[in-house]
């Protein structure tokens, strides 16, 4: 079976010849695996095989970027949703956010103009080397932040969670514009010669725990942009996998519910266990990931095998499953680890 096969199969909760396998390494994880054995030139997803090819379209503000100040330690830069933001030059991080454009509706409604979808927010130079992709059985997805993650960076964390409770209308109405944006786009790129095999979607709501808001705003406020955008790419008979950091627990039902077909990346130091949710919601929902990353950097591989073997059988079982980290891997992993987690993946994910 091609990769394309395995992840229909998967998502349809169908058993393939074997678990498909994705991941995502960090850009520092990457350089120190060429020192360590990975061929100069070649990628982790070229050398693993990994499985899921993307490609997506400028759903910014398409403010001009511009570098504010630099350092040898550090960049500020203004990114093209207007928010400032500061970075470490030499590691990977989150970008602190020190300012936004875009803070209340009235600059909202000033620049709402600018989110507008045409062609030239798509990249076509991309549209030869993804149908080429496709052509030579990867599963191809059309990529995009939505809902809470992305408006998060275009007016903050704190200014969006206390707008959901003061101006619960304003938030909808930036929820369901990126939904709205991200329909306009697929159907452009498809009129335009894009094949997509699904969509993957980012919207990250958990906290270590809990979510980030109530199940209730969920419903409420967020929901409905899931749910346009699930359905949307439903018609097309194509499949939606949502990416989602942190603990979402409380509304995997209601995810369920929006129309998402496969849950990512399941978070273990969040409190997601992929295999107490393949329990309760495999017959309606296909999971990829829920395997803990940390124990991958440990100096004995005892934990991480344990995991795997206690693990994949479960969350593979009738289909279903898709292998991933938990979230991404860092560079404390070493390549010769992360080699020996594949290959016992590809050991027990056979059916």
């Amino acid at each position: 079976m091609n990769s394309r096969e395995r992840i229909d199969a998967a998502l349809a909760h169908k058993e393939a010849d074997r678990i498909a396998i994705q991941d995502a390494p960090w850009s520092t994880a990457i350089e120190r695996w060429h020192k360590e054995g990975l061929p100069e030139g070649i990628s982790p997803g070229e050398y693993f095989g990994y499985e899921l090819r993307g490609a997506g379209a400028d759903l910014t503000f398409r403010f001009e970027p511009e570098v504010i100040e630099e350092t040898e330690e550090y960049i500020i830069d203004r990114n093209s949703n207007g928010a400032i933001r500061k970075n470490w030059r030499h590691m990977m991080s989150t970008p602190e956010c020190l300012d936004f454009t875009i803070t209340d509706r009235a600059s909202w409604d000033t620049h709402k103009h600018r989110l507008e979808v045409t062609k030239q927010h798509i990249n076509w130079d991309a549209l030869e080397g993804f149908n080429q992709s496709r052509e030579a059985g990867y599963w191809c997805s059309f990529n995009a932040a939505m809902g809470y993650d992305k408006t998060q960076g275009i007016v903050g964390s704190e200014n969006l969670l206390m707008s959901m409770i003061t101006d619960p209308d304003w938030v909808l109405e930036m929820f369901m514009t990126s939904a709205e944006m991200i329909c306009s786009a697929a159907q452009i790129m498809i009129d335009g010669g894009f094949e997509f095999d699904g969509a993957f979607f980012y919207d990250d709501m958990g906290y270590r725990n809990t979510g980030l808001f109530s199940p209730d705003m969920y419903r409420r406020l967020l929901m409905p942009a899931h749910a346009r955008a699930c359905s949307f790419f439903h018609d097309l008979g194509l499949k939606v996998i949502l990416h989602t950091c942190g603990c979402v627990n409380e509304i995997v039902p209601d995810i369920i519910e929006a129309g998402v077909d496969c849950l990512q990346p399941l978070e273990v130091k969040a409190g997601m266990d992929v295999v107490e949710l393949k329990r309760e919601y495999g017959k309606d929902l296909a999971f990829m990931g829920g395997i803990d990353v940390r124990n991958w950097a440990l100096e004995d591989p005892a934990p991480t095998e344990e995991e795997l073997r206690t693990k994949i059988p479960v969350a593979m079982e009738g289909g279903g499953y898709i292998f991933h980290s938990d979230h991404s891997v860092p560079d404390n992993v070493s390549f010769q680890r992360y080699e020996r987690v594949i290959e016992i993946v590809r050991e027990l994910g056979k059916y």
